[in-house]
């Protein structure tokens, strides 16, 4: 068994697909292709099914993972240990998150860690789900709620507000809002209910709105919705900061707090620059919802 071959396989099970880990190891498909025939005809088990995902590893290849990570964990602190200090972070990292975090706090965040370790690349993904680490759909994941199952691992990052809100041009023009009965004649922004795929999500509910107007699966189509004056929604403190436009309603009676939580694959804990990077993450985002937290 030739761990070059193991190491592409370990980057097709992680990207679902060999063009995907062609792209990232910087060769051909086709070759990829054939490295994975060959450690399958190694091994003699087949490592993937074909789905309309993508590439779906076998429980060959389940078993595989494993032991292909901790080889990869006890490689990768090889050359920090001999040179006796730690490298910059080098490779690639996917990283996750429900999109409010990764369009108003991961560009920051992100960009920091990249301007001190030159060799990284960052990619993040943002999803309107849960993300599957078991299927290395991202090497790690902000979540907004603390999952119950699987073979993780999970820390807090930080707690953070959100709080009604909505544009100075649209109350300028719309009926005042003084109680809550007073919603009732102001269109509401907010997510398409059975698109809610987190309970920690379903903002308006906790505020005791039921209806939804202008409805959208992602926060970023909501924020612009409320920033252009299209209605009366939940905003999170950190884009509050961001959007002088947008007025604060029925403060405080209507101010939600959530969590913010990062998950990782349990057998990740063994590989340092992914531990590294996971600090650096979560000290960024803490820092940048602190920055970004409105004063009153």
């Amino acid at each position: 068994m030739v761990w070059d071959d193991v190491r592409l396989f370990l980057f097709v099970a992680r990207e679902g697909s060999l063009s995907a880990a062609a792209r990232r190891m910087r060769l051909d498909p086709a070759t990829v292709g054939r490295r994975v025939a060959r450690l399958e005809q190694a091994i003699d088990a087949p490592l993937f099914r074909k789905s309309p995902t993508g590439y779906e590893p076998t429980e060959a290849a389940e078993r595989l993972i494993q032991h292909a990570e901790a080889a990869e964990a006890a490689m990768a602190q090889v050359t920090p240990e001999v040179a006796g200090t730690a490298r910059s972070l080098t490779g690639t990292i996917r990283v996750g998150a429900p999109d409010g975090c990764a369009t108003f706090l991961l560009p920051q965040v992100t960009r920091k860690i990249a301007q001190d370790n030159p060799g990284l690349e960052i990619q993040v993904v943002a999803l309107p789900r849960v993300f599957n680490l078991s299927k290395r759909e991202a090497d790690m994941a902000v979540a907004v709620s603390r999952p119950t199952s699987g073979r993780l691992t999970v820390q807090k990052i930080a707690d953070y507000g959100l709080r009604l809100a909505a544009s100075k041009s649209y109350l300028a023009d719309a009926p005042p809002i003084e109680t809550t009965d007073d919603l009732g004649m102001h269109p509401i922004v907010g997510y398409i209910p059975e698109l809610i795929f987190d309970a920690e999500l379903d903002y308006l509910a906790d505020v005791g709105i039921s209806r939804v107007d202008f409805a959208a699966n992602l926060v970023s189509v909501q924020y612009a919705w409320l920033k252009s004056g299209a209605g009366v929604g939940i905003v999170h403190d950190f884009a509050m900061a961001g959007s002088p436009e947008l007025i604060e309603v029925l403060a405080p009676n209507m101010r939600l707090q959530r969590s913010f939580w990062l998950i990782r694959h349990a057998d990740d804990r063994r590989v340092d620059r992914l531990n590294r990077f996971a600090r650096l993450l979560g000290d960024g985002i803490r820092h940048e919802i602190e920055r970004l937290r409105p004063n009153a």
